[in-house]
């Protein structure tokens, strides 16, 4: 008898290693401290196959931007649309995810760092890209009008640092937010000890956070590289996105994104959660402006800063600054980007100043059929190109993987496609699949070029500053008007303090449930 209760007492301790049933302290921390909750293989731990898991603490405000809590909203028009009569921005409920926006508009000196960066890595050899990223100076030039010093002077002089970039077109905008990503993640490499500084990059030897996952960038090892488990790996391994490194795509915001961070609703809720209580789904007021639900332009409090402008804008026709001695906004043109009081999520500027270029391509009718969930127009879905062997193309010149369309062929055969088609510019507005055709130069000024930008600028009247309306313009066009901002995605939770998402009652969250 007491044969068999040892015997039963060894079969649970070797059980206990599979199914942790005797102890849930039986595997001993150190080489791999956790275990698989679906196999009860360790893991982190070369002597049983190396699988990694990353203890990940959770994602950070990247630098310069302020975090926006996703939520549901009542997006488009809040006053009636009587200056165009285009009735083509309709009341809807939508929700957006959670996300990272810039607290400014991208400055002078951000995009002269751009155009530095593209000179120095390539200028040797293609200058013909740094002068397709140039601003177009020549957008201050106005018939009726003596700005030559802004032509020569806005963009490059020092005095206009920290004032918004204008000038420079919906793809520079988009070029931007990829340098910026690379830049972001190359950065944070060096950070964790896994690159050293590269000051000779040039070419097609650059960092690409695509190349460099893809093993076509190796660049200088630094100090703490990743060791590998893998019992048949090399001894160690780059960077991986399962490692929790690297941050998302920076990119510019889609029309819903845009209009709910500026209409910062969540400071119309009287009980928000915090640490010691749950928030109330509530909102109080509807905004018609960015700085809250009362119509006006000016700031209503009773101190010294009452009946200042609130944003800057043109009050009237040829009035863009008021009366010397009581200058109304300050300014005559475009003003520093932290002018002005931001707004509930932290964002400045985003009535006035500058417009600002949005992801989305231009529809009238963009809120027909609309998706409630992550609202976007303007999907054109690629893929990156592989070799005949199923591996990556080699990347480009420039130290980038070429990308290719998905082909209409393959769009048709996967069936869980809402088109058939991967460039969905036209869904349901413009396509086979609706009673609207667009014949750019025929009867209209649309087409897949044609991109949305809001907020209102120095040169616009106050209907422009509400988030609501939405004008466009062909993506390959600048103005002295227009400038942009990026975003980029909040990843896990929707918890900007990196709790756990899901109401969870064992009491996991730092407020009381």
């Amino acid at each position: 008898m007491k044969r068999k209760l040892i015997g039963l007492s060894m079969l649970c301790i070797g059980a206990s290693t599979f199914f942790s049933a005797c102890s849930s302290g039986s595997h001993k921390k150190g080489k791999g401290d956790k275990v698989s909750q679906v196999t009860g293989w360790p893991l982190n731990d070369k002597r049983f196959g190396g699988y990694e898991v990353t203890n990940y603490p959770g994602q950070q405000t990247p630098i310069g931007m302020a975090f926006v809590q996703g939520g549901r909203f009542t997006m488009g028009a809040t006053d009636d649309e009587m200056p165009t009569l285009e009735n083509n921005s309709m009341r809807r409920t939508v929700s957006v995810s959670s996300f990272y926006m810039d607290e400014t508009e991208v400055s002078n000196v951000s995009y002269r760092e751009f155009i530095f960066w593209l000179t120095r890595v390539y200028g040797a050899d293609y200058q013909d890209l740094i002068d397709r990223e140039y601003p177009d100076v020549t957008v201050w030039r106005q018939a009726m009008s003596y700005n030559e010093p802004y032509v020569k002077n806005y963009f490059a002089h020092a005095a206009y640092n920290d004032y918004p970039v204008v000038g420079v077109n919906w793809y520079q905008a988009n070029d931007f937010c990829q340098w910026r990503t690379d830049r972001v993640n190359e950065y944070l490499l060096i950070q964790a000890g896994q690159l050293k500084p590269n000051a000779t990059q040039s070419n097609e030897d650059v960092f690409n956070t695509e190349s460099y996952i893809a093993g076509q960038y190796q660049g200088t090892q630094g100090s703490h590289v990743h060791k590998d488990l893998d019992p048949n790996g090399s001894g160690t391994r780059i960077v991986k996105r399962s490692d929790g490194i690297f941050l998302p795509d920076y990119r510019l915001p889609t029309e819903a994104e845009w209009e709910y961070a500026a209409l910062g609703l969540i400071g119309n809720n009287p009980s928000p959660e915090n640490k010691r209580r749950r928030g109330e789904e509530v909102v109080t007021d509807r905004n018609t402006m960015p700085w809250g639900p009362k119509n006006t332009t000016r700031y209503g409090l009773h101190n010294q800063y009452q009946g200042e402008f609130q944003g800057n804008y043109m009050r009237g026709e040829g009035d863009v600054m008021g009366v010397a001695g009581g200058l109304n906004d300050n300014a005559d043109i475009t003003s520093p980007v932290r002018s002005f009081l931001p707004n509930a999520f932290g964002l400045y500027n985003m009535a006035g100043n500058v417009n600002e270029w949005v992801m989305d391509t231009y529809r009238p009718m963009s809120h027909h059929d609309v998706n409630g969930f992550r609202p976007f127009r303007g999907n054109h879905y690629q893929e990156a190109k592989l070799q005949e062997d199923g591996t990556l193309e080699e990347k480009d010149s420039t130290g980038h993987i070429p990308y290719r369309d998905v082909p209409n062929t393959e769009i048709l055969a996967n069936g869980r496609y809402e088109s058939r088609t991967g460039d969905l510019n036209n869904f349901r507005d413009g396509d086979t699949l609706s009673q609207y055709t667009y014949a750019y130069g025929q009867n209209t000024l649309i087409n897949d070029s044609t991109k949305v930008y809001k907020g209102g600028s120095w040169a616009d009247r106050a209907y422009w500053l509400s988030p609501g309306t939405r004008r466009y313009m062909q993506g390959n066009l600048s103005s002295a008007m227009i400038g942009f901002r990026c975003v980029t995605d909040r990843l896990g939770s929707p918890d900007g303090d990196n709790e756990p998402g899901g109401n969870n009652f064992g009491g996991t969250r730092t407020h009381k449930r």
